[in-house]
C-alpha cells in the first residue's frame, strides 16, 4: 500500500492531533496515523485534495509544510516542546542538543544554525521561553511550590529560575502567581 506523509505546521500537542485527524476524516481520506507534526496518509493525494486539506488546515491554525527547511525547523520546536513540555527532561539522561541532534540524526551545530537563521533566536533561547511558559503553567495551577517548579523544569535553584522569569516576563514568580490573568503563549506562537 503506498502511503504519503503530510508534514503540517503548528501541531504542539494532542489536541491538535485530535483536530488534524477529524479535518482529514472530513475530507474522508484514509488516515494511516497522525502524530505531533505529521499525518500519514493511506495513498498519494491530488494536487485538488492537497488544496482543500491545506485550506482546512489553515482555518484551524495549522499549514501542509512541503520545504525541507522547514520541516526540519517545525522538527527543532517539537523536540523542544517535548522537551520541556511532555518532561522528556527530566527522564532523559542527556543534555537538549544531544537530544536534539540523534531525534532528528542531524549534527546539532546545523540544527543550531539553520533555526537561529530562520527563527531569529537561538535553538537555546527558544528552549528557556518553552520552559518560562511552563513555569507560567505550574504557577497559575498553584500546586507546587518555587523548588518543586525549578527541580521539575531542571533549574540549579529556586533563584536561577526566578531571575530568569523575572528577566523574561517582567514579574517574579510570586507576583505572576498574584495576577488574574497570567498571559500565557500558545506553544506554537512561543518565540514570537
Amino acid at each position: 500500500m503506498a502511503t504519503t506523509v503530510l508534514y503540517i505546521k503548528n501541531m504542539v500537542c494532542d489536541r491538535c492531533v485530535k483536530v488534524v485527524t477529524q479535518v482529514l476524516q472530513q475530507l474522508h481520506l484514509p488516515v494511516v496515523s497522525v502524530s505531533l507534526g505529521n499525518a500519514v496518509i493511506g495513498r498519494e493525494l491530488t494536487t485538488e485534495e492537497k488544496d482543500e486539506l491545506n485550506k482546512l488546515l489553515q482555518q484551524e491554525g495549522f499549514a501542509l509544510i512541503e520545504d525541507k527547511k522547514i520541516r526540519l525547523l517545525e522538527a527543532i520546536k517539537h523536540a523542544a516542546i517535548d522537551w520541556v513540555q511532555h518532561g522528556k527532561m527530566k527522564t532523559m539522561p542527556v543534555n537538549f542538543s544531544t537530544f536534539l541532534s540523534e531525534t532528528l540524526q542531524k549534527d546539532y551545530h546545523y540544527l543550531s544554525n539553520l533555526f537561529s537563521e530562520h527563527e531569529n533566536i537561538t535553538i537555546e533561547q527558544y528552549v528557556m521561553l518553552q520552559k518560562i511558559e511552563k513555569v507560567k503553567e505550574l504557577l497559575s495551577y498553584g500546586e507546587m511550590s518555587l523548588s518543586e517548579i525549578a527541580e521539575e523544569l531542571g533549574y540549579s535553584s529556586v533563584a536561577h529560575l526566578s531571575g530568569q522569569f523575572k528577566r523574561m516576563t517582567g514579574f517574579t514568580p510570586t507576583q505572576f502567581r498574584k495576577l488574574k490573568d497570567h498571559h500565557r503563549k500558545p506553544l506554537d506562537r512561543v518565540g514570537k
